[in-house]
C-alpha cells in the first residue's frame, strides 16, 4: 500500500460514523455524559440522524481533543 492511499483510508476513517457506545468507549467518558454534554453543550459535534439516533464523526470527536489539549495547567480551553 503506498502513503496515498493510507491517507486516504485515514480520511475515510475520519469520516465514519459510530454510535455512543463506541464514541463514549473511544473518549473513555460514559455514554450518560456523552448525553449530558448534547444537552448542556460542551462536548464533540454530533449527528442527528433521527429524533432517537445520534451517531459522531472520527474526526470530529479528534478535533474535540485536539480543542481540549493544553501544555500547561494556566492554559485555558476552548
Amino acid at each position: 500500500m503506498n502513503q496515498y492511499n493510507k491517507l486516504e483510508d485515514q480520511i475515510v476513517n475520519l469520516d465514519r460514523l459510530i454510535d455512543e457506545k463506541e464514541a463514549a468507549d473511544l473518549l473513555c467518558y460514559s455514554i450518560r455524559a456523552l448525553q449530558n454534554w448534547r444537552h448542556r453543550g460542551g462536548g464533540p459535534k454530533f449527528v442527528k440522524v433521527s429524533s432517537r439516533s445520534i451517531r459522531y464523526r472520527i474526526g470530529d470527536i479528534h478535533e474535540w481533543v485536539e480543542d481540549k489539549t493544553v501544555s500547561n495547567t494556566s492554559q485555558q480551553t476552548r
